[in-house]
């Protein structure tokens, strides 16, 4: 299967209050949605929209160019530059040939009129690239009485990473922003709101080691949350409350600069942490956040939601040269993500599990042909087993060519790390879903679920969960 394989997959929209603006383009295109066309040297194309009401804009658009995979090096994207009525807004990084949704912010519109320009960004897109392609799907503006008018009203601006000189616009080939969400909780204060944002890039060049990211975390591209604020009833700002996620994951108070109520905030360490201070990198992602997170789901869930960023993930393991061949379930490399399988489940630990010395939980899985194997989420490596006790998403390596047929039970494994067990157990009570990936990398559907209660001490640190 060739790289750039990854075939048109719609989002799942998870926020339903969305005010949807009339759509008004350009004569040549006047009773469909517009195709943008944009060409290395050439000028910018536009098309024009009519917002119905005042409110925050998205963009969704279908976006592929000819000849470009995330997975081949000099050709790793074509990067295109949107600006509405003359104002640059976002960069699109576009990955395939194969065309793949995206969907961008806008940002503040007054009812009325506007345009949308798309030029091909020469400077900062790869020289293999020549062109992109964006089909545009719709033009909604969330209205300023719609309950999610604020969430996308304090949504962040996120510019590129430029850690060195040698590599500007590192974010067309490398550590790329996908996909963006918001969560609102209740805050302490009654009728205050508090709203965190979090992104997910193609991976991380620092930081933790990719088969470590496979075993803790469920995959190799990097998640963070990188901004968090409380508003009022009436959708302000609470003054000091603004927080971003710094370098060494430390929290900060934001005092950046601000284009209305979004915060703009930049890539600034390799392993993607952000700074309010300054911006070296002018590539610029206005990422859509009204997606959100479904309770009591992992973060990864977001990803399972846009299937793509799976091929992404992948594609950029291959390019960079992560992954072991042949893939070989009996070291600890970074094998084909395609002999992965995607678990994700809940755990609880009965009591404190701090410090050097903490108690973890792996994934095993065995196979029909050879039922005494067992495979590991954690490659009996110290460490890579989950300690957290929120929703966790993990990965088992499995021999190529392992389906779903194949898995005859899987299994949670009481871990130490440390030079002693603290002696707490742990109860496993649900695994939400299991999947692999196709050979386009894009997840199969789920096939296993599993509710329960599965107490694993240190005198019983075993037990099957499915089937």
């Amino acid at each position: 299967m060739k790289g750039d394989a990854c075939p048109r997959l719609g989002r799942t929209l998870l926020s339903a209050f969305i005010v949807v603006a009339a759509l008004t383009v350009l004569p040549a295109v006047a009773n469909s949605a517009p195709t943008l066309t944009v060409v290395r040297g050439a000028p910018a194309v536009s098309a024009t929209f009519a917002a119905a009401t005042a409110g925050e804009g998205i963009l969704d658009v279908t976006v592929s160019a000819p000849g470009v995979s995330w997975g081949t090096v000099g050709s790793e994207s074509a990067v295109v530059s949107l600006s509405v009525d003359g104002r640059y807004q976002s960069d699109i990084v576009v990955m395939s040939s194969t065309p793949t949704p995206r969907s961008v912010s806008l940002g503040s519109l007054s009812s009325g009129t506007h345009t949308l320009s798309a030029i091909f960004a020469t400077d900062r897109s790869p020289a293999g690239a020549q062109s992109a392609t964006l089909d545009v799907t719709a033009v909604r503006v969330v209205g300023t009485t719609d309950p999610n008018y604020v969430p996308l009203a304090h949504a962040p601006i996120l510019y590129g990473r430029e850690l060195s000189k040698k590599i500007p616009f590192a974010n067309a080939i490398t550590d790329t922003p996908l996909l963006a969400w918001h969560e609102a909780t209740a805050a302490p204060t009654p009728g205050d709101t508090v709203l965190e944002y979090s992104v997910v890039w193609s991976n991380e060049d620092g930081g933790t080691a990719p088969p470590a990211l496979m075993a803790r975390w469920g995959r190799t591209t990097d998640i963070e949350w990188i901004y968090r604020v409380e508003v009022d009833a009436n959708g302000l700002t609470v003054p000091g409350s603004a927080v971003f996620q710094g370098a060494n994951h430390a929290t900060k108070s934001f005092g950046g600069n601000l284009e209305g109520d979004h915060p703009i905030l930049e890539t600034c360490t390799a392993n993607n942490n952000v700074c309010d201070t300054k911006v070296n990198d002018p590539m610029r992602f206005a990422l859509d956040a009204e997606q959100t997170r479904a309770p009591a789901r992992s973060r990864e869930s977001l990803m399972d939601a846009n299937a793509w960023t799976y091929w992404a993930m992948a594609q950029e393991m291959i390019r960079e040269g992560q992954v072991e061949s042949p893939s070989d379930p009996a070291t600890s490399a970074l094998g084909d993500q395609r002999t992965y399988l995607y678990v994700e489940f809940k755990k609880q630990t009965q009591g404190p599990n701090a410090g050097n010395s903490w108690v973890g939980v792996a994934i095993g899985v065995r196979l029909t042909g050879d039922p005494g194997q067992l495979y590991r989420s954690d490659h009996l490596t110290s460490g890579w087993a989950i300690q957290r006790d929120l929703p966790a998403a993990t990965t088992i390596e499995l021999p190529t060519g392992t389906t779903a047929a194949d898995v005859a039970s899987i299994e949670a494994i009481r871990t130490t790390s440390g030079s002693k067990d603290n002696g707490v157990a742990v109860s496993v009570t649900a695994i939400d879903r299991g999947f692999f990936l196709d050979a386009g990398y894009l997840p199969q559907a789920s096939f296993v679920e599993w509710n329960g209660s599965a107490n694993l001490t240190p005198a019983s640190p075993t037990a099957v969960l499915w089937p």
